[in-house]
């Protein structure tokens, strides 16, 4: 039997674990969602609680090649699998040349059960693909600049309506094939060192996120995304989670990122807080969270490892306990997987 992630594996996964929650599922922020989004969003919904997701994030240059590694690693496959779709020149770590690569790597690793998460480290609007990561991911734009992005009709909204719709060209694939999507886009914004980082308030980032809601779901007709909120760990000066969030009608799930912070109660509380019932995520983490957090945590849907395990040595023990415990659900765990070993497809350099 072909393994493919159909709308009736979803299903019959859900329903199984329908009794995990009482409560009525929370609708999704995109009107007229497809079924498999609706059928994922719904799965996750069930998993705010015991267990949580494993997931592993893949560069564009390497594609799924880190996946068998957590294999041999960890004995395990992850359940969420995470790409970039990149900015940097082409054959670089982040080259924009493997777009098309990432996208028919995607619908492989959904049909065989993989859950997929995809995000854009987006080029300042100011500037033309490809870029240097400190040049443009990590500049700024003048106060006035600003302004005239979030103004339609000027000559920076037009060009970052233009960036913005590549992107959509493969996202449109995806929802062509059936395959859901975790989004998420600009993350990390409650920190200053992306250029959409650093502005709270409806004139700032929350604008930002709406405007590109409103042009995937509204002009691009993409009804495969599940958008994902994704913040930063509030250390140092990061601001807090409120003061950036667009509004729950534009948001599905909400997360963070944990580098340094040692998995807060206080960044945890306060997502629970904001959610208001939606499921909360750890978007990428460093080292793992342990046991004993996952217990004391228990309503995270899932957790996106960032780094490469094979520069991960001395966190081996620990990666290990944490997806061989009872707290984690992995590739081969997940209701509608029935392949025994995922096929590898290794990149091709261009």
């Amino acid at each position: 039997m072909k393994p493919i992630l159909s709308l009736v594996m979803l299903a019959v996964g859900c329903a199984s674990l329908a009794p995990v929650r009482a409560a009525e599922p929370i609708a999704l922020a995109t009107p007229h969602a497809s079924d498999e989004t609706v059928a994922l969003y719904r799965f996750l919904q069930a998993h705010t609680g015991r267990p949580t997701l494993s997931g592993q994030h893949c560069v564009p240059l390497v594609g799924s090649t880190r996946l068998p590694a957590v294999d041999r690693a960890l004995g395990h496959y992850p359940a969420v699998f995470s790409q970039d779709f990149g900015f940097s020149a082409p054959g670089t770590w982040d080259g924009i040349n493997f777009r098309q690569q990432i996208v028919d790597e995607a619908i492989r690793r959904h049909e065989q059960g993989f859950i997929i998460n995809l995000m854009w480290h987006a080029v300042r609007p100011t500037d033309d693909e490809p870029v240097e990561f400190k040049d443009s991911v990590q500049g700024r734009l003048t106060d006035a600049q600003w302004k005239e992005l979030l103004t339609p009709g000027s000559a920076l909204h037009e060009r970052w309506k233009s960036q913005v719709d590549v992107i959509a060209f493969f996202l449109k694939q995806l929802r062509d094939a059936r395959v859901p999507v975790l989004w998420r886009p600009y993350h990390e914004m409650n920190g200053a060192w992306f250029w959409w980082g650093g502005r709270p308030g409806r004139d700032g980032y929350e604008k930002l996120y709406r405007m590109l809601h409103d042009r995937l779901v509204n002009f691009h007709r993409l009804n495969n995304l599940i958008w994902v909120f994704g913040g930063n760990e509030v250390v140092g000066d990061v601001g807090p989670y409120a003061d950036y969030f667009p509004g729950h009608d534009v948001v599905d799930v909400l997360a963070t990122d944990v580098y340094r912070g040692g998995f807060a109660a206080a960044d945890y509380d306060a997502l629970l807080a904001l959610a208001q019932g939606k499921p909360i995520a750890l978007a990428e983490v460093g080292p793992v969270p342990s046991v004993k957090v996952l217990r004391r945590q228990p309503k995270w849907a899932w957790f996106v490892v960032w780094g490469d395990l094979s520069g991960e040595g001395k966190e081996f023990p620990a990666l290990k306990k944490i997806y061989d415990s009872e707290e984690v659900l992995n590739w081969e765990e997940l209701p509608w997987v029935t392949v025994r070993n995922p096929t590898i497809h290794y990149p091709v350099i261009k």
